[in-house]
């Protein structure tokens, strides 16, 4: 999810970060690297001059210039910067006071909506919250058929027309769902609207039908992040023509620019509430700037990677991986236990990516196979001894060779291996602001207290 635009921007800090001292040329230099990344990102041209101006303003100033770390500085900048370009703060969805809470969900077709209606319901799913899946969209063929297999899938019913009478009846099903989930008191009703292939006035027209007709809390539209500027066209369209409280970004994982999740908050004023980030109903994730910021700028995104710990592990292990990732005691060992569970928190080329200096992790995934590459490093760390797990710094030539050959590997992997740990564990110590030399602790701080 946005390799490119991270991996591209990481070059521009590491000869901003390699400076002792920055000035002006320094500076113009780094912002024109920024002003043409964005722009390859397929970021909104008025987005990114706004964007660059606002940068440009706070890091010429003296508070940035005289610091004894102006490149992390400017870095600070630009994450504060990135943040309120994505809207600062998560915005959550709205639930009403009197249930039935109704979210009706409109977009084109191919955006991901069917879809997106069932992990939605997914998320929200608990214990006592009766949800019901509404089949509005009758325009595309086995639509119905799909939001069904997924309700079976979720122990969700599903209302859906009742004979072939209610093809472009979708105003109508809207409303009698609406009346029976009052009747049979549901608390939430997500509505799967009718798409087009393209925008036109009659998809329109019956969506601000259904809307002044069952009065949702939210009307979400969703999109396809990968088709950057053009989301950005459809919220605006989809906005003036019926009205729209947030967006949800579909298909994220394979977006590798970004033009639409930089975008589309700045040019519509509609907050991003969720992106898909995969094709598995547990594939929806809440959309925080800050966290997403964070890894755009290569730093992770600890929080979700807590977050998602908790659900997997028991409650003590969430916390002691807590602990290890925001200090400087994550050994060779402590990997070792990851890496025996990290299939619980999906693939691993995931979970490097909300490390901090994960990325640098990928450089030992020599192969199009990162789970056969995990494995490896798994042997690579079991052949070692427990003192060598807590400190590799004593793994001398001999002890390489011996623990390539207990591993089947080379003792290339296994430099490799160590080299990538400590430069990731190097990245962790300065995320947290424990380094000397006055690194990036006060961007630390601005992401940490996110947390409330």
């Amino acid at each position: 999810m946005l390799d490119q635009l991270s991996q591209k921007l990481e070059r521009i800090f590491k000869k901003l970060r390699g400076k002792g001292l920055l000035d002006k040329k320094d500076l113009a230099e780094a912002l024109q690297g920024i002003k043409l990344t964005l722009l390859e990102a397929d970021v909104h041209y008025r987005v990114v001059k706004d964007f660059i101006a606002r940068v440009e303003a706070k890091a010429l100033g003296q508070e940035v210039l005289s610091s004894l770390t102006p490149g992390q500085q400017v870095v600070k900048v630009v994450f504060e910067e990135l943040c309120q370009l994505m809207g600062e703060k998560q915005t959550p969805l709205r639930l009403s006071s009197a249930p039935p809470t109704v979210w009706m969900l409109v977009g084109l077709q191919g955006s991901g909506k069917t879809t997106t209606a069932g992990k939605l319901a997914k998320f929200f799913q608990k214990p006592g919250r009766r949800i019901l899946l509404v089949a509005a969209d009758t325009q595309r063929p086995a639509a119905v058929e799909q939001l069904k297999a997924l309700g079976e899938q979720l122990g969700v019913e599903v209302y859906q027309p009742v004979n072939r009478s209610h093809i472009g009846e979708e105003v109508t099903i809207c409303k009698e769902a609406v009346r029976f989930a009052r009747t049979e008191f549901y608390d939430l009703v997500i509505l799967d609207t009718a798409g087009r292939l393209h925008v036109d006035d009659q998809l329109m027209a019956q969506l601000r039908q259904i809307k002044e007709t069952v009065r949702p809390e939210e009307v979400l539209l969703v999109a396809d992040a990968m088709t950057g500027q053009d989301a950005v066209k459809m919220a605006e369209r989809f906005d003036q023509e019926v009205g729209v409280e947030g967006v949800i970004l579909t298909k994220m994982e394979g977006d590798a620019r970004g033009g639409a999740v930089l975008s589309i908050k700045a040019v519509t004023g509609k907050p991003i509430k969720f992106v898909g980030v995969g094709e598995k109903l547990d594939a929806l994730e809440a959309f925080h700037p800050d966290r997403v910021a964070s890894r755009i700028l290569g730093m992770g995104d600890v929080l979700s990677l807590i977050e998602q710990a908790q659900e997997v592990f028991k409650e003590n292990q969430a916390e002691e991986l807590e602990k290890k990732l925001r200090s400087d005691s994550f050994t060779l060992e402590d990997f070792q236990e990851q890496l025996r569970q990290v299939k619980r928190l999906g693939s691993f080329d995931h979970l490097l990516g909300l490390i901090p200096g994960g990325e640098r992790l990928k450089g030992m995934m020599i192969s199009e196979q990162p789970e056969k590459e995990m494995k490896r490093a798994e042997a690579i760390v079991n052949s070692m001894t427990r003192v060598e797990r807590k400190n590799p710094m004593i793994i001398n030539g001999s002890r390489r060779k011996r623990i390539a050959k207990g591993s089947g590997s080379t003792v290339e992997n296994v430099n490799r291996l160590l080299k990538q740990f400590l430069e990731a564990k190097k990245m962790m110590k300065a995320f947290t602001g424990k380094r000397t030399g006055r690194p990036i602790g006060g961007l630390f701080k601005a992401f940490k207290g996110t947390r409330g």
